[in-house]
């Protein structure tokens, strides 16, 4: 690329730079009016709580209200039940283990759980650094293999209906809807019925997961005082993988279709200005005169 159209692409990225710091404040402006005011009354309400606790349990002081909730706070990273008088396997048992591995790999990373041990956390380090490459490298494949699947649906379809136009806009239609069912729908019915979420959580939970955001509010597989089958965790993973893959593809396609808007719009708006150039230099100049035929010549100086 030369040093002129690095030049003329300076104006493009100012733009989608300013496009992209506007979108984030305009989003935290947002954030900060809707929460705000809520975690204000959240504090209140907690130091409400917590006086009330201190009077009503005379025998409690500040400092011992600190050590239970330390015991509080263990318990809950440990994934312990602190009802009743029975222990649980905790958060590490094999099939939590390999969830586990699965969110290092694609970066999701709640933050319910992580390794305390030194051997663990060093392992967890090469574990990603090996891992989320081959995550990427495998996320990559799958979704392209499912792009030549919707194509070969693509192709074959324009060719029984005689090349219709408004075929490939239909088919991707379908695979985004069988795919948001598939990923959002079917695992939001599933994890209301085993986690107990509303269905607003529970697709709210999907998508931060499914992103790799993974903010850790809502994490399925995690509540100690449940009891989940073992093929809970399985469908889980297998979930994550093919979700992130299908998740994938569609911001493929959405980048996709945003390159060539900006493609469309920075084509008509070169060919206005081209045009206006071209017209700009299609004055007559006063040092030629124009003969009958139209064709322009130099003035005969004598």
């Amino acid at each position: 690329m030369s040093m002129k159209e690095m030049l003329l692409r300076v104006p493009s990225i100012l733009m989608l730079g300013a496009i992209y710091v506007a979108y984030v404040l305009i989003g935290g402006v947002i954030f900060w009016k809707l929460e705000g005011d809520l975690g204000e009354k959240d504090i209140s309400l907690l130091l409400l709580n917590k006086n009330r606790l201190l009077t009503r349990y005379t025998c409690l002081n500040q400092e011992g209200l600190e050590a239970v909730a330390q015991v509080v706070q263990e318990a809950s990273k440990a994934g312990l039940s602190l009802k009743g008088n029975y222990t649980s396997d905790g958060f590490w048992k094999f099939t939590s283990s390999a969830l586990f591995a699965a969110t290092v790999v694609t970066t999701i990373g709640y933050g319910n759980m992580s390794p305390s041990s030194t051997a663990a956390q060093i392992f967890c380090v090469f574990f990603a650094v090996f891992g989320i490459p081959l995550n990427m490298v495998v996320l990559n494949r799958v979704g392209k293999y499912m792009l030549a699947i919707e194509r070969n649906i693509c192709d074959f379809l324009e060719g029984r209906t005689g090349g219709w136009r408004c075929t490939r806009f239909f088919v991707h239609l379908v695979s985004y809807l069988s795919g948001a069912v598939l990923f959002f729908v079917v695992p939001m019915i599933v994890f209301q019925l085993h986690e107990g979420w509303t269905f607003s959580q529970a697709i709210y939970y999907c998508f931060i997961t499914l992103s790799t955001i993974g903010f850790g509010d809502f994490v399925a597989d995690s509540n100690p005082d449940k009891v989940y089958p073992d093929w809970y965790s399985i469908l889980m993973a297998w979930w994550i993988f093919f979700g992130l893959a299908w998740l994938a593809l569609v911001v493929n396609h959405s980048i996709d279709i945003l390159e060539r808007l900006n493609s469309h719009f920075k084509e008509r708006w070169g060919g206005q200005k081209q045009q206006a150039e071209s017209g700009g230099a299609g004055v007559d100049n006063p040092d030629t005169v124009e003969e009958e035929d139209g064709i322009k010549k130099p003035p005969i100086t004598p």
